[in-house]
């Protein structure tokens, strides 16, 4: 019974792996869009779409492997000799993922300052655009306000 909860515990991390996997796998992509030069928006956006699903998933195994752990904590602390090989399996396994998680945690960083300065470059190109098309604007208001005195002087010469 308790080896039959131990393969759970240990499937249930090898799925996060592989999630974790396949989040790295979106994060590089990502990485990938930034370096083209332009960004996809719609592109970036199902990309955010995927790693959301796969962060669902990971909370969805988190909870189950918690929850059976704590059903069976008890008699495993009792005889961890009996489970020693399957318990330094699920070891390794976490090792594992903590050691993506800790890589995915800096490709987000990373992928987070990309787009923040590519936001920045945006808005900064924006601001330039607004200035200049101000700019515009005011040219052809005094143009229009001199043509306008313009006909109101001739008007008064006749």
């Amino acid at each position: 019974m308790m080896s039959g909860y131990l393969s759970i515990l240990e499937d249930s991390l090898k799925k996060k792996r592989e999630i974790l996997c396949r989040i790295q796998d979106i994060n590089q992509s990502q990485c990938a869009l930034f370096k083209d030069g332009g960004l996809d928006m719609e592109q970036y956006d199902s990309y955010v779409d995927e790693k959301d699903v796969c962060i669902k998933q990971l909370d969805d195994l988190d909870e189950g492997f918690e929850a059976l752990y704590e059903k069976i904590r008890q008699e495993l602390l009792q005889n961890k000799e009996l489970y020693a090989d399957q318990i330094r399996s699920i070891q390794k396994l976490i090792e594992e993922i903590t050691d993506k998680s800790v890589s995915i945690q800096a490709q987000e960083s990373r992928n987070r300052d990309m787009i923040t300065a590519y936001f920045s470059k945006e808005r900064q190109t924006l601001g330039e655009r607004r200035k200049s098309s101000k700019a515009v604007y005011g040219y052809y208001q005094s143009i229009g306000k001199a043509v306008e005195e313009e006909v109101r002087i001739m008007d008064l010469k006749k």
